[in-house]
């Protein structure tokens, strides 16, 4: 599966031209399987009163994508954006398939406390798996990634790979990147974490950084084994060896 990862920092505020320059990415991404938006990036991160920028049942959005995603064939991991539903706000990603199908919606369930976030938005309370091109994903939003027992939820699920837009200080660079590849590691995913500050990398399911942007602008395209990962599995199944026993938390 080729993957591209479109890492740029949207400008705050500035809904309207920040549409057009994630189109600008997704249209450069044409050639590949999948491309990946960074977390709110419609909005930037993020702006006040967060209701004159939200996007109203985040109907802007699932128009967007679904018309880039039957124009160019293209499954789009729209990052995240800022949905405003019934007066509450949201940090929410959508996925739309080839044939331009809203295939998940999916509201960050982990409020970054640090940055005010549970000030502003509601959490969301539902794990959110789907398929694209025949393979069982799932999709984290940045804090998510400090939480092992939500990775693994999503795992049990059976995703194969995570995606995580992301707005990640690089000031915490080094805790980012120990997390990434253990929520690889001990769960045998390929995790494609997109960041719009920089430093986007893909993290194969033996923790090893297997393709990484710089911090410029960029689209960043590689393509994954999905057959290795079975492969790996096979000799080593670290979810068919728990021991439920202990581990009934699960």
């Amino acid at each position: 599966m080729q993957i591209a990862m479109a890492q740029f920092k949207s400008k705050l505020g500035e809904v309207a031209g920040n549409f057009e320059v994630a189109e600008n990415f997704i249209r450069q991404a044409k050639n590949s399987d999948v491309v990946v938006l960074p977390e709110l990036w419609n909005t930037g991160y993020f702006p006040t009163p967060l209701e004159k920028f939200a996007d109203k049942n985040a109907e802007r959005t699932a128009d967007f994508i679904s018309h880039l995603s039957k124009e160019l064939n293209l499954n789009i991991v729209a990052g995240s954006i800022v949905a405003e539903v019934d007066g509450k706000f949201y940090n929410r990603s959508l996925v739309s398939n080839r044939r331009g199908e809203i295939v998940a919606t999916y509201d960050k369930a982990h409020l970054f406390t640090f940055a005010g976030e549970e000030k502003i938005f509601t959490a969301g309370n539902k794990i959110v798996t789907f398929e694209i091109d025949g393979v069982k994903c799932g999709v984290a939003i940045c804090y998510d990634l400090r939480f092992p027992e939500f990775i693994r939820k999503i795992s049990l699920q059976g995703a194969e790979i995570l995606f995580i837009p992301a707005a990640w200080s690089l000031k915490r660079l080094t805790p980012r990147q120990i997390l990434t590849k253990a929520r690889a590691i001990e769960n045998q995913i390929f995790v494609v974490f997109v960041n719009s500050a920089g430093i986007s990398e893909i993290v194969n399911p033996l923790g090893e950084i297997i393709g990484a942007a710089e911090t410029a602008e960029q689209i960043f395209s590689m393509s994954i084994d999905l057959q290795s990962r079975k492969k790996f599995i096979a000799n080593m199944n670290l979810l068919a060896d728990r021991n439920l026993s202990v581990d009934n938390f699960c």
